[in-house]
């Protein structure tokens, strides 16, 4: 536990981690001389993984694999779905999930080899599925940037979704796989107002810099759209429509949402987040959310869980196929190309 609110991140416990048999606790933090404080906690963890394709057997999601350079998120989204992932880590999916971040260091060696397998089927890769792509620490590492670059040299098609503005430091390698029809870029937005943003996913850029992102990238002709999830109830679902009129403004051509659900530890973390930040209403959003779900705060049912079901979850979905017609013309997107895939990366006369 943390004695007070701690600014600048999500979190603010560190739920058990159920796989540990002893924990490190701080009950008398008179008997503590060094500082422990939070922003002091921040450690990076350069490792090797053994692979870095996730395969994804899940019927509801339009990918087979998907690419995580990083585990754990400095972004510190309060909601996030992934954080459960931490603790088979060994960490915390609380605190720890924002401030113990694994980097994948052989990350590109690893796709190249991939790439190289006479066996590979070109495909469209996710980059990322649980943590984000751009989050702070790609700044220095540039592993993702590295990633694509890998893209680019075998014209294998990636879907990039990401909350942070640092996207537009790649807009070259994005422009150049746009060309060839190999990538589409979503942006999660969750919410306008930067009081709020800085509350739930406090270490995101804010809506300005992503939508400026958004539209750099829009003009230099890669496809990009906009993901409002998770809409939770009563906190960010009456900005549906500012949001989506935003992104197409700023050159999005399609919006896609999902709804709130709290699995695992986050139903933990979120609900002491809830209770510290909106205390007066934070039973009728937590009853809200458990309407989506039958009941519960998450549910794990394909095809349900992010969606939800229920009177509340059809009002959301009619408020945002309302918001959408009214700002996105109704274009069958192209899918992205896997017929220029250069088998070896090496470059041909039709290439």
């Amino acid at each position: 536990m943390v004695s007070k609110y701690q600014k600048g991140r999500g979190a603010q416990i560190n739920p058990k981690n159920q796989y540990l048999s002893q924990e490190l606790v701080k009950d008398h933090i008179e008997g503590i001389d060094e500082d422990s404080s939070i922003d002091h906690l921040r450690k990076v963890y350069l490792e090797d993984t053994k692979n870095i394709l996730s395969e994804n057997k899940s019927p509801d999601i339009p990918f087979r694999y998907s690419i995580n350079p990083y585990q754990g998120c400095e972004h510190g989204c309060v909601y996030c779905y992934a954080r459960n992932v931490h603790t088979y880590w060994g960490f915390s999916a609380g605190m720890d999930w924002e401030t113990k971040i694994i980097a994948k260091k052989n990350a590109p060696e690893l796709l190249e080899k991939a790439f190289l397998k006479k066996s590979w089927k070109p495909q469209v890769i996710s980059l990322s599925g649980n943590t984000d792509p751009y989050q702070p620490l790609e700044q220095k590492l540039q592993i993702t940037r590295k990633l694509l670059q890998l893209f680019v040299k075998y014209h294998n098609p990636v879907g990039i979704i990401t909350k942070n503005s640092l996207i537009s430091r790649d807009v070259d390698l994005l422009k150049y796989l746009a060309d060839r029809r190999l990538v589409k870029v979503y942006f999660s937005i969750t919410t306008l107002d930067e009081k709020l943003r800085r509350l739930m996913e406090p270490r995101t850029a804010n809506a300005n810099k992503m939508l400026t992102a958004m539209q750099q990238l829009s003009e230099a002709g890669v496809p990009v759209g906009v993901m409002m999830g998770p809409i939770i109830p009563s906190i960010n679902d009456h900005e549906i429509d500012n949001i989506l009129k935003a992104a197409s403004d700023h050159g999005a051509t399609t919006a896609n949402f999902t709804l709130a659900r709290f699995n695992g530890d986050v139903a933990e973390i979120f609900a002491d987040w809830l209770q510290k930040n909106f205390p007066d209403r934070a039973d009728k959003i937590w009853g809200k959310v458990q309407s989506l779900h039958g009941g519960k705060v998450n549910d794990s049912r394909f095809g349900k869980r992010m969606s939800g079901e229920g009177k509340y979850a059809e009002v959301i979905k009619s408020m945002f196929s309302v918001a959408k017609r009214k700002y996105f013309e109704e274009v069958k997107a192209e899918p992205l190309r896997t017929d220029l895939f250069r088998r070896g990366g090496n470059l041909n006369l039709f290439s």
